[in-house]
């Protein structure tokens, strides 16, 4: 007999994918001592921006990561500062990221289930090369440094619903 789903309390979470674009093929040109020398700067970067704003590195991806917080801005300025700082790996490689928020439910006090957790990594897969895309429902009065711009209604592979979709961009300051 199945025991009851003891897992039934959902929590507000931001979710962030990102993947470095380009890495396949840097590692095929330039090898893998080259290849882990970037991840290692990559990995350095998001580590340090993760752990400074208050973020979960909840799995490294090979050449990307999931990251999980509680307030959709910080996980947007997160982003946003990380993509900033992608100057500082090879110009070969360069970082996409999809972002989504929601509630989710909690599985064994360290993963997440939930449409937002799917969705970013959607979105993840759906930006190019130095875009990062969000959901509009995520976007806050409160993110007045970040423009985005829309890319419209977008029909994101196994959602039943189409999904607004915004490109974030960089601020002028």
């Amino acid at each position: 007999m199945i025991p009851e789903n003891p897992y039934e309390d959902r929590f507000e979470r931001t979710f962030a994918f990102i993947d470095l674009s380009g890495f396949t093929n840097f590692t095929d040109v330039m090898g893998d001592k080259a290849a882990l020398a970037e991840i290692n700067t990559f990995r350095a970067i998001v580590r340090e921006i993760a752990s400074r704003k208050g973020i979960r590195i909840a799995k490294w991806l090979g050449d990307g990561a999931m990251l999980v917080a509680v307030e959709p801005e910080t996980a947007t300025e997160a982003i946003m500062e990380m993509q900033g700082r992608m100057g500082e790996i090879d110009e070969q490689l360069s970082m996409r990221a999809g972002l989504a928020s929601g509630a989710v439910l909690m599985v064994d006090g360290e993963d997440h289930i939930g449409r937002a957790v799917n969705l970013a990594a959607r979105l993840c897969s759906l930006a190019d090369p130095g875009e990062v895309f969000a959901t509009k429902e995520m976007m806050t009065a409160l993110m007045v440094n970040t423009p985005s711009e829309s890319v419209g209604m977008r029909d994101i592979d196994g959602f039943t619903e189409l999904v607004e979709v915004v490109r974030l961009e960089m601020p002028d300051f």
